[in-house]
C-alpha cells in the first residue's frame, strides 16, 4: 500500500464537474492499494497517516500532525500509485489490488478515518476525478506499508 500526503492549504475534488470532496488546510491523501493488502494494513495506514508529523509547530519544525492543527483530510483513490515503474516505458499494473477488492479496502479506509479524526471528506472510487489543490511547501511525502 502506497499513500502520497501532500500538505495542502486548500483541496478539491469533482467527478463530472460537481465537487464530491473538499478540504481546507489539511492532507490530500492518494491512496494505492495493492495485492497483498487487507484491512489490517489499511488500519494502520491511516492511523500513521493521522499521526504523521507534516506540519510546523511555533518553532518552524515539522512536529505537528494533521490532527494537532485541526485540519482535514481528502482520501482519493488511485490505482495507479500501485504501477511498476522500474523498468520500460509503460507502467505495469499486476501488482495492484483488483477493483473489488480495492473498493473495499477503500471504504474501510474511509470508515476508520471517520472513526479516529472524522474530519475527512472523499473521492469517488473507480470514477475520472479532478484534483484541485494548493499544496503547502511544497511538502509531499510517500508512505508505504
Amino acid at each position: 500500500m502506497k499513500a502520497l500526503l501532500q500538505r495542502v492549504k486548500f483541496a478539491r475534488v469533482e467527478v463530472e464537474g460537481e465537487c464530491v470532496g473538499e478540504i481546507n488546510q489539511g492532507l490530500l491523501v492518494f491512496l494505492g492499494l495493492e495485492k497483498h493488502d487487507d484491512e489490517a494494513a489499511v488500519t494502520k495506514m491511516m492511523t500513521r497517516l493521522l499521526n504523521y508529523r507534516v506540519f510546523s509547530d511555533s518553532n518552524g519544525k515539522m512536529n505537528q500532525s494533521v490532527i494537532d492543527v485541526g485540519g482535514g483530510v481528502l482520501l482519493v483513490s488511485q490505482f495507479t500509485l500501485a504501477a511498476e515503474t522500474k523498468k520500460g516505458l509503460r507502467p505495469g499494473f499486476s501488482t495492484a489490488a483488483a477493483p473489488k477488492i480495492a473498493e473495499v479496502l477503500y471504504e474501510h479506509a474511509l470508515a476508520e478515518l471517520n472513526q479516529l479524526y472524522g474530519k475527512v471528506a472523499n473521492g469517488k472510487f473507480g470514477a475520472d476525478m479532478q484534483i484541485s489543490l494548493l499544496n503547502d511547501g511544497p511538502v509531499t511525502f510517500l508512505l508505504e506499508i
